[in-house]
C-alpha cells in the first residue's frame, strides 16, 4: 500500500480543513468527502478536487481509512459503521458522547485489528513536541483554557469542547490513576456549563488544577508545570514553552545557558537556568493526520489511541457529574 486511499467524513469548518491537509501530505490520496448536508459537501469537494458522494456506505467501499468530523453524538455510528466495513479511523474528539460507546469501539478495533486515533490535536502542538528531549514528570500542573463564544461548541459542556485538550495532556503526562476529582462550574449563555473549573488529585501524589471557559473576552492557553529542581511554562496558542531548571552551579554546561543567580544554602546552593526550547515549524493538525496514515501504512500504534480517548472522555464525565451534583445541592 503505497498511498492510504482516505475519505472525510463530515464537511464543516474543521472538515474542510482536514480535507484540505489531507490533499497535501504525500502518501495519502483524498478519494472523496460525505455530507449528510449535500451542498456543503459538494463546495468542500469543488473547492479541493474531491469526489462528493451522497451516501456514507458508498465512501466506506472506496476507502481505506476515515477521517470523521461530524458531531460528537454522530461519532459513535460513524466509527462504528467504518469498522463493520473494516476502515482504520481518525476521529475528532470527544471520541463519543458514551462512555459506553466509546469502550465498544475501542474493543471493536483492537479485537479488528484497526487503526484508532482520537484527535487531540494539542498533543501536536509546538509548545509540547519542542519537550521531547526532557523528562517529564510533573508534580503538580495548572492549565488555563479560555475562549471567546462561538456557538457551534455549544452542544457539549465546555469541559467536552475545551477542558477535554488538557484533561488528554494531563494523563499522557502523570500516567497515573486519578484517585479524587473536585470540580465546579456554572452554564451562563448556553443550556450546558460554560466555565468550568477541576482539581484532579492522581495515586502517585500529582495534582492538576484544570480551568476552561468558552466566554471569556480575551483568549488563553496555557499550562504551567512544576517537578522536581524544574519549572516549564507552555503557551499553546503562540506554540512557545520556557523551561527553569536548577543545576549544580559547577555543572560544565552552565555557560551554555541564560542564568538566573542562585538558590539554597550551602552544598545545597544550585543555580537557575533558562531555556527556550527550539520551537518546531510544524502545522499541529497536518502532523497529527500524517502520523495516523503513517501509522495505518507502517502497521504501528497510533499516538493518541482510541485507549486515551476513552481515558479523557471517563475524566471529563466525571468532572462533569460532579459539578452537576454540587449544583444539586
Amino acid at each position: 500500500m503505497n498511498k492510504l486511499q482516505i475519505g472525510v467524513i463530515g464537511t464543516g469548518h474543521l472538515g474542510n480543513l482536514h480535507t484540505k491537509l489531507l490533499n497535501e501530505i504525500s502518501n495519502c490520496e483524498v478519494v472523496g468527502v460525505f455530507d449528510v448536508d449535500l451542498p456543503k459537501a459538494q463546495k468542500v469537494g469543488n473547492d479541493h478536487h474531491v469526489s462528493v458522494f451522497d451516501k456514507v456506505e458508498s465512501l466506506l467501499k472506496k476507502v481505506d481509512a476515515v477521517s470523521i468530523v461530524a458531531s460528537t453524538s454522530a461519532h459513535y455510528g460513524l466509527v462504528k459503521s467504518s469498522f463493520h466495513h473494516h476502515k482504520h479511523v481518525f476521529v475528532e474528539k470527544p471520541i463519543t458522547a458514551e462512555i459506553k460507546e466509546a469502550e465498544e469501539l475501542v474493543k471493536i478495533a483492537r479485537e479488528s485489528k484497526l487503526k484508532f486515533q482520537v484527535g487531540h490535536i494539542e498533543r501536536f502542538n509546538p509548545a509540547l513536541i519542542s519537550l521531547e528531549k526532557y523528562k517529564l514528570e510533573p508534580r503538580f500542573i495548572q492549565t488555563d483554557r479560555l475562549a471567546q463564544f462561538n456557538p457551534r461548541g455549544i452542544d457539549v459542556a465546555v469541559i467536552h469542547d475545551l477542558m477535554i485538550h488538557d484533561i488528554d495532556i494531563i494523563l499522557s503526562l502523570v500516567k497515573s490513576d486519578v484517585k479524587d476529582i473536585k470540580a465546579s462550574g456554572v452554564a451562563v449563555v448556553s443550556d450546558n456549563i460554560d466555565i468550568a473549573n477541576a482539581r484532579l488529585e492522581f495515586e502517585n501524589g500529582a495534582v492538576a488544577n484544570v480551568t476552561a471557559s468558552r466566554i471569556s473576552q480575551k483568549k488563553m492557553r496555557k499550562m504551567r508545570m512544576f517537578q522536581r529542581d524544574t519549572y516549564i511554562s507552555l503557551d499553546f496558542t503562540t506554540g512557545v514553552s520556557e523551561v527553569f531548571r536548577l543545576v549544580s552551579p559547577d555543572d560544565s554546561n552552565l555557560e551554555h545557558f541564560i542564568t538566573f543567580g542562585e538558590m539554597g544554602i550551602g552544598a545545597n546552593k544550585k543555580a537557575v537556568v533558562y531555556e527556550q526550547p527550539q520551537q518546531k515549524d510544524i502545522n499541529a493538525l497536518k502532523y497529527e493526520l500524517q502520523l495516523f496514515i503513517d501509522a495505518v501504512l507502517e502497521d504501528k500504534e497510533p499516538v493518541v489511541t482510541g485507549e486515551d480517548g476513552l481515558k479523557a472522555l471517563v475524566v471529563a464525565d466525571a468532572i462533569k457529574s460532579k459539578i452537576e451534583e454540587s449544583q444539586k445541592s
